[in-house]
Order: C-alpha cells, then structure tokens, then sequence
C-alpha cells in the first residue's frame, strides 16, 4: 500500500520521528546493572505477542515515548490518560478497533502512529491533541470523510481541526467568581463610591485556530465570544470600563451602540498604524476604549499617548530608540472625567466638590519578553505624559469654573494590559515610584540621556514619577490575569491614587477547581471568552478640590469642616 505523507512512517527502518532521523536504543551493560547505576531512560518498548498491558504500565507518568507496534492489542485502557508526558505513542500494528477518548487527554503527543489496526471510527477528542505533528491512520478501514480530510494537504491538522469542531462541549460553567471584601465604606464623611474594569478582550484578528489551537473555531469567532463577552461586561456593571484590543469597528459597531444603551459614553483610539492605512483596513486595527457611567461622570477631556511619536520626536539621535521604540505603535488612552453630585455619598446636592476631577487612563503595552526595555520606557514616557496631561487640566478645570489649584488635585486611576509580570521594572516603576537607571530590564541600552531630559531624578541613579499609586491586584489575590496553554501570568492592573482612594473589595479568581477538574488548558474557551480575564475593583474616593462655593472641605479625624475661603 502508498505511504501518505501524513504518516512520516518507513517500513524499511521501522523506526520513524518527524525529522525522519531512527530512533536508537540503548542498553545498560551488566556492569552498569551490577553497580547499581541508576537508569534515566524516558522511553519503553514493547514488541512481541502482547494481549494485554498491565496496570503497573499507567503509573510510568515520567514516559515521554512509549512503543507498542507489532502487538496484539485488541483494546488500549482510559488509563493511559496518566501518562501525561508521552510525547510520542505508536500502536501501530495492532488489532485494534476502537480508541479511548481518554486519548485526547496526551496534549504534549509531538507524534501518534494508529496505522495498520481495524479501526473503523476515531474519537472525537482526538482533535484535543493540538501539538500532534505526525498522525499515523494508513491501513485502516476508516469513512471516506476522514480519509479525505486526512490524504488532504497539511490533513493532520485539517482533520484535528474536523475533529475539535465537532467534539461535544460537556464541561459545565464556570462558577461565579467571588466578590472579595477589602474594607467597609466610610459612615462619617463624603465619599464617591465607583467600580472600575479593566478588560483585555482578544480582538478578532489575533483569535486564531494559529494562535489558539486548543480552542474549537467555532469558540474563536467574533459572533460567539462578542456574546459572552457584553453578557460579562453588563453583568459586573463598572461605573468605568477600560478595554484593551477593542478594533474600530467592534467599537463603532457593536460596543458603542450598547453601552450606549445602557447609560454609558465611550472614548477610543486605535494604535498609531491605523492613520496610515487605508478605511478598509483601518477597521480591524485594535486599540484602547475607556465607557463610563454617565450618571456618576461628565467628560471634560479626551487625551491619546502615542509611544512612537514620542520617541521619534524624543530619540536625539539614540539609535535604540529610533530602532528598538519608535517602531511598536501602542498606545494610552486616558479621559479626564467630573463627578456627578449623583456620584456621592453622604453629601448634599450643592456640595463645592460634586465636580471633583479623576483622570483614568488605559494603555496596552509591547506584547513581546524580548523588549522589556520597550515596555519599561513606553511606561516611564506615559508616566510623564500624565503629568503634562495634569498640569493642562488645571488650567482646562479652571476654564469650567472649577476651583483647583494644583495637579494632585485630579485624582488618577491608572489601568491596562502591560504585559509585565509584577516583578518586572514596570510595574516596580509604577508601584514604588522609582526605577534604577541599571535595571536589568532595560538590558544592555542606555536610555539615560532621554529619561533624564523627562523624568525626575531625585538621587543620580534613580528615575522617579510624582504619583502615588497602588495596585488594586497582587499574586496571593489574582495568580494570573491572562491564561493560555503557553503562558500563564499576571499582566493586567488596575492601579488608584493611594493616598485619596480605598479599595473597598474586588473580583477574585477563576475557579482552580473548576480549571483543573475540566482540564482547561487554556483560553479562550467556550466559557471563557478571551485568554484575558477582567478584573474589577470598588474604589472609595475622598474629594481633593473646593469648587466655585464660598469655601473649602477638609477631612480632619471624623469630622468634616468648612473653612472660609479668603479671597
């Protein structure tokens, strides 16, 4: 019989792997044995006249290939499951007429050779094993629909793809995530309660059977994750909701028109690429959105941070940041927002700080570890453009008949997809303030001449921000924010102004039972809507301005007092 391509088998040698190169087998000597030399192999062969393979065979989880051609193996047991690290399984030759579904459970199976047995139906959790790159089937009586899937070029993957499609879903909801208590609202004075999202949703053109491969094709399409991910949004109800990989025409089309619908207004901007492109594909670039409530919030001011131009105009000939910055288009978006005199409590109507001003700004960093020096200065660029964005909002505050006289007093809350795990210099720089211009993340590149021109430099080797700030999320609270079968980490924050907000509670995690019960490996996944989980934070804020009233409020102990303002 032909060989087909897909099986990478050669009768000749009986021995095969995807380079094509043989297997070799090697023996411990009698010395060796004598000694008591330990043995490290990894791989198990068994050739011969075998009926049956013993329990003892499953407890063998450090086997990474196991080898049974050539048996007479009418049947293999769920328990084979167990052998979680199998990379490579041959049960070729065999006399076998049905799988186990168990099967599917091998996702690190490189290679799996079926062919030569009576199999006449493959299961369907078959398409589970998304790092299969050699599938022997030639030589059994399988449909005419599998077999022309498979002699299809690339039909591996073509039929995995079939078969992951189809494989019912039976892995039950997720629970509900728990509601973490922090601290009871204040009794005694006025405060401004508000919830605040952060939410990467995995735009369209990144959710790919490429990228995601564990996922069903079906679970990655927009018309199905667009669903679940509203449902989530609407349900937690954020008084302020960032969003990260939103792309221009999910904002326009679908997010806009129903967060309108249910009391919000929204900002947006794509990544700096979409100004050079034409309107066709501009529409599938992503970028950041910020939705607030519009019954506790008013809109003074929208402001976009470009990293790019940033560093083009800033790179003074720096060779790293001409070449290493300036080419990734992310981007901050922040809003400089007003509260309502709906949006406080324990106050009255007319109370002088009914407009205090926040400014809450969202930024999705460079995706990519080998450019940590990127992110740390694209964070450290945003930090300075904050500043700048403050020290004008003074002046724009003062224009509306706001009483303020200083940019501290507009409180900030500070959120997004950094792509930074909470040990790295960004979310140092961000947390404690300060950065060492020896960091080890920003390599072997210099940047001092730039940062000493932009930031602070309290002490000659540190660079420093003027906020306050603290991370709503820690590792013991949240231990990843983004979950995929490749990465698992924590790189979505929310960060608030410390000194003037308290986190009254937040979203806790996902369900670890419910992750490792249903063996979910990775997201997006049908009940999981992108491989980024949102979190969510209640946030309780003390007003920091006076306003066009005759007077000023200031916290003293227990007691609210109101001093006359001298003009």
């Amino acid at each position: 019989m032909p060989r087909n391509p897909n099986d990478k088998y050669d009768q000749s040698t009986s021995s095969y792997n995807v380079s094509g190169v043989q297997r070799k087998t090697t023996y411990m000597s009698a010395e060796d044995q004598a000694s008591g030399k330990k043995s490290t192999w990894t791989e198990l062969e068994i050739t011969g006249v075998i009926h049956n393979l013993a329990p003892s065979l499953f407890q063998m989880a450090h086997l990474t290939g196991l080898f049974l051609k050539s048996n007479s193996l009418h049947r293999i047991p769920p328990e084979i499951c167990q052998l979680s690290n199998l990379r490579n399984l041959d049960l070729s030759h065999n006399k076998l007429r049905s799988l186990p579904a168990e099967l599917g459970d091998l996702i690190h199976l490189r290679e799996l050779q079926l062919g030569y047995n009576l199999l006449r139906i493959l299961p369907y959790e078959l398409g589970k094993l998304f790092n299969l790159m050699t599938l022997g089937l030639t030589g059994n009586p399988l449909s005419k629909d599998i077999m022309s899937l498979y002699n299809e070029p690339n039909g591996t993957h073509r039929l995995l793809t079939f078969m992951l499609d189809n494989l019912q879903v039976h892995t039950p909801s997720p629970p509900p995530r728990p509601w973490i208590p922090l601290a009871r609202p204040s009794s005694n004075r006025p405060a401004c309660i508000f919830t605040v999202m952060c939410y990467n949703v995995l735009c369209d053109k990144y959710a790919t059977r490429q990228m995601y491969t564990y996922c069903p094709s079906w679970a990655l399409n927009w018309d199905y994750r667009k669903k679940g991910i509203m449902d989530e949004i609407q349900h937690y109800a954020a008084d302020i909701i960032n969003l990260q990989e939103v792309e221009m025409e999910q904002f326009y089309n679908f997010f806009m028109p129903q967060l309108t619908a249910h009391g919000y207004y929204g900002i947006y901007s794509p990544k700096s690429r979409a100004k050079h492109m034409a309107e066709s594909e501009r529409k599938f670039v992503d970028g950041c959105a910020i939705f607030f409530r519009t019954s506790k919030f008013t809109l003074v001011k929208e402001h976009l941070v470009e990293f790019n131009q940033l560093a083009m105009a800033n790179a003074d000939g720096l060779e790293h940041m001409l070449n290493r910055v300036m080419p990734k288009d992310n981007i901050g978006l922040a809003a400089l927002l007003q509260t309502t005199a709906n949006a406080w409590e324990n106050a009255s109507p007319d109370a002088p700080f009914a407009c205090q001003p926040v400014l809450v700004c969202t930024a999705h960093l460079h995706w990519d570890p080998e450019y940590c020096d990127v992110k740390l200065i694209q964070t450290m660029m945003l930090s300075n453009e904050l500043k700048s964005i403050l020290e004008e909002s003074v002046q724009t505050l003062r224009a509306n008949n706001v009483n303020i006289t200083d940019p501290s007093n507009i409180q900030l809350v500070l959120c997004g997809d950094f792509n930074s795990l909470p040990e790295s210099g960004v979310i140092e720089f961000l947390g404690t303030g300060k950065v060492s211009q020896d960091h080890q993340d920003f390599k072997a590149f210099s940047y001092k001449a730039y940062l000493e021109k932009v930031l602070s430099c309290d002490k000659p080797n540190e660079f420093t921000h003027f906020f306050k700030l603290a991370s709503a999320y820690n590792d013991e609270i949240m231990p990843f924010t983004n979950y995929t079968f490749d990465f698992k980490g924590i790189i979505d924050y929310i960060f608030y102004a410390k000194n003037t907000m308290t986190p009254l509670g937040l979203l806790g995690p996902i369900s670890q039972d419910w992750i490792s019960q249903n063996k979910v490996i990775g997201c997006p996944h049908p009940h999981v809507y992108s491989d980024h989980f949102p979190l969510l934070v209640e946030l309780e804020m003390v007003p920091t301005i006076f306003g066009p009233m005759n007077g000023i409020i200031r916290y003293t102990g227990s007691n609210w007092r109101r001093f006359t303002k001298r003009t």
